[in-house]
């Protein structure tokens, strides 16, 4: 056997079906911000939008770490085997917005043990979303 080099992964892409697509365009586009990366649309009423988050991330967790912030982030269990996270700079406002746009509140803004203020929402596309900002270590 050779030691072939291994693929150097350059881009998470998460892909969703949407029913209703100029909706969830909207909520993820308008809504939250993010920026278009390409818009194409193909005969016969194909459609596809690629709106760029920055960094991207695959956070495998085993189930009692998924209750674990089920429960610190909702009090119940309360998601699926997958969650789309967006890292915000303001999170009490970005639920506010998101609410505004059609989301479904699930759990307020909470403080998480490890520094972060993450709430937990029913998004268009069928996708359920924290939205989480990073708190500054206390000066204690």
């Amino acid at each position: 056997m050779t030691d072939a080099p291994k693929p150097h992964v350059v881009q998470l892409r998460l892909v969703v079906e949407a029913e209703d697509f100029d909706a969830a365009v909207a909520f993820y586009r308008d809504t939250l911000g993010l920026e278009p990366e390409f818009d194409i649309e193909s005969d016969g009423g194909a459609h596809v939008v690629a709106l760029q988050v920055g960094r991207a991330t695959l956070e495998l967790v085993n189930p009692p770490q998924r209750r674990l912030i089920d429960d610190l982030e909702v009090g119940r269990d309360a998601s699926g085997k997958f969650r789309v996270a967006f890292e915000v700079t303001d999170t009490r406002s970005a639920t506010d917005l998101a609410v505004a746009g059609g989301a479904e509140l699930i759990a307020a803004p909470t403080e998480t043990p490890w520094r972060s203020l993450n709430s937990r929402l029913e998004a268009p596309a069928g996708l359920q979303i924290t939205l989480f900002e990073e708190l500054e270590e206390s000066s204690e």
